[in-house]
């Protein structure tokens, strides 16, 4: 019954935007598709390729009115590491040379790792650079809206989310091409946890997924649980200011991370019982039961923690291109150093 419903909206989005082209509304017809797509996944049979050469056609001629160049000055002025240090976590997270496929099977995805500059290759780093608005722009088109969270995180009492034009949003935030941004708002905005690609598949085409994502790895079954899709592989968006934050949270899915824009302070800590129960938030205060309330990102952590937790917490900040392997299960956080745009890989 849900998927029929999800259809049925997916249908009605497709009337409804055929309507606003009838009418000129073009802009308004695009953000129509991009609910379809955003809310119901363009369900049923070939909706989304029909629903994304619609957005093809639509945007044509605002595209030749008002055609957005993507500038590209040359490579990225090389990013000053930050000195990380937390209260919370005494241990840096390991940085080692990229492992070979079979390596990574057997031995490496036992443990999180850092490979640095994994990503350095990919044109979202160089010919197509994310890191200035204007090649976002040109690879969206007009017309596009995107799902933001507004509040400081998504525990927050204030925390919200809203769909606003995808335009708009990255006019809130730093980019090469844009220093100053361009559009104040009230509140962190911050796109988290979302499938872009569905939405701009010509984004895609900047990034290569990493092999690793292939491997078959033995696992406990109540940690791990890969993704249900065919490809058993999630492709997610992280973009938002700098104080962006996730707190500590686990996923039943292992994780390939990689920062693409900016940098991104990380916490890890293992799934041992010791560290869930302190981390873990009691069993009726939350439907978030994956996700705890201790503020590792603070200043002085208490006994407890400092007992139990802090000797086996790791972290690092992570640069553009840098590649992060975090294993089911285990306790992550995250918090942007800089305007940052990140991707997960979950398998």
């Amino acid at each position: 019954e849900l998927w029929l419903c999800r259809r049925i909206y997916t249908d009605a989005c497709i009337l409804s935007a055929l309507v606003q082209d009838a009418a000129g509304k073009l802009l308004e017809a695009i953000g129509t598709l991009d609910y379809a797509l955003i809310i119901a996944g363009a369900a049923g049979e070939s909706r989304f390729e029909i629903i994304h050469g619609l957005i093809d056609a639509f945007q044509a001629p605002l595209r030749e009115a008002s055609p957005v160049v993507a500038t590209n000055d040359g490579p990225e002025e090389p990013v000053e590491p930050l000195p990380t240090t937390l209260a919370s976590s005494t241990f840096p997270i390991p940085r080692i040379s990229e492992p070979s496929f079979l390596s990574f099977q057997s031995t490496q995805s036992k443990a999180p790792f850092i490979v640095p500059g994994y990503a350095q290759g990919w044109p979202a780093l160089n010919e197509h650079p994310w890191r200035r608005a204007s090649h976002l722009r040109a690879a969206s088109g007009p017309g596009r809206v995107v799902p933001v969270e507004v509040g400081e995180n998504y525990l927050s009492d204030k925390w919200n989310q809203v769909i606003m034009s995808w335009d708009a949003f990255l006019s809130s935030l730093d980019f090469e091409d844009q220093e100053t941004c361009r559009v104040q708002v009230e509140g962190i905005q911050y796109l988290a946890q979302h499938n872009l690609f569905t939405q701009m598949p010509a984004l895609e085409d900047d990034i290569e997924i990493p092999v690793y994502a292939y491997a078959c790895l033995t696992s406990d079954g109540r940690v791990h649980q890969p993704p249900s899709n065919e490809r058993q592989l999630v492709i997610n968006s992280w973009l938002g200011p700098k104080g962006t934050i996730s707190p500590p949270h686990t996923d039943p899915f292992h994780n390939l991370y990689v920062q693409v824009v900016g940098q991104k302070t990380v916490w890890l800590a293992p799934p041992c019982r010791d560290i869930s129960r302190i981390l873990s938030p009691p069993q009726t205060s939350s439907p978030l039961q994956n996700t705890s309330r201790c503020d590792i990102f603070a200043g002085e952590m208490d006994a407890e923690f400092a007992t139990l937790v802090l000797p086996h917490a790791i972290h690092a900040t992570l640069n553009p291109g840098d590649l992060l392997y975090i294993p089911a299960g285990w306790w992550h956080a995250m918090r942007s150093e800089r305007t940052s745009f990140s991707l997960s890989f979950w398998f």
